[in-house]
């Protein structure tokens, strides 16, 4: 596609940059990346299990359900992706699907070439890290979203995941907006958390009750952001979203 002015890549850049130290050539080696628009309607899967992928999947616009699923058909959402996220980034380096994506709301996606990514992390080692850290840091929400379902009661994950999903949509560790967009039904909630959808709405009234956060209008509420974090046992370190939560260190020994 033609990239716009702005680059649809900003997001993911700024993704980036906060992980790991790029210079002016590597940011517009990203921005450059070519990618080709589809837009995916709810509840339609575009990456199946076990299918063998050419490219990664950048999300502009909507909500995306990452997902695994028993041989009855019934799923677990193993992870949501949010505007700015390159979805599948690890499957450039395994492009055999162990998960299937699924748009939890109308959305739009750049399809980005493996060949691309593959190109640029060749020609920049600091964006080659840079990839490696968002790989890490998708491993690490993973590891907390199996924490959460496993170890958490229901009121205590469900604000977990709201905070978590807060932080993502701000993208800052410490500064988190009143409304935040979450276009998923409480069907996909209970997908989330393991819970029921009646058992979700029964928890969304708990979470109101305690002036805490709402979910309403495809949007979260962030009524009482301490007492959110409280309830949801919530740590965003492994997020690393702030300024100076994870020191990169270069494998390049000539780089700062």
């Amino acid at each position: 596609m033609s990239l716009l002015d702005p680059s649809p890549f900003q997001p993911f850049l700024d993704n980036l940059v906060l992980r790991s130290n790029l210079g002016a050539a590597e940011r517009q080696a990203i921005l450059a990346l070519p990618g080709l628009p589809a837009q995916i309607e709810t509840n339609r899967d575009f990456v199946r299990l076990g299918e063998r992928v050419s490219h990664a999947s950048f999300v502009v616009a909507g909500l995306v359900g990452r997902f695994g699923q028993n041989r009855d058909g019934a799923r677990q959402i193993t992870a949501i992706h949010i505007p700015g996220d390159m979805i599948d980034l690890h499957s450039v380096v395994a492009p055999d699907a162990c998960s299937a994506l699924q748009a939890l709301s109308v959305a739009t996606i750049l399809r980005v070439p493996h060949a691309a990514l593959r190109d640029v992390a060749r020609r920049f080692p600091a964006i080659a890290e840079a990839f490696w850290r968002e790989c890490v840091v998708d491993a690490a929400v993973l590891a907390e979203w199996v924490v959460n379902v496993g170890r958490r009661d229901a009121v205590t994950r469900l604000a977990h995941l709201l905070c978590e999903i807060a932080c993502r949509a701000e993208r800052n560790g410490e500064k988190v907006g009143f409304v935040v967009p979450f276009p998923a039904t409480q069907t996909h909630i209970a997908d989330m958390t393991g819970l029921t959808s009646v058992h979700v709405n029964r928890t969304l009234r708990t979470l109101s009750k305690e002036n805490a956060a709402e979910v309403r209008g495809r949007m979260i509420h962030i009524l009482d952001w301490k007492r959110l974090v409280e309830m949801g046992d919530f740590d965003a370190t492994y997020l690393r979203l702030a300024k100076g939560a994870n020191d990169t260190i270069s494998l390049d020994p000539d780089r700062d």
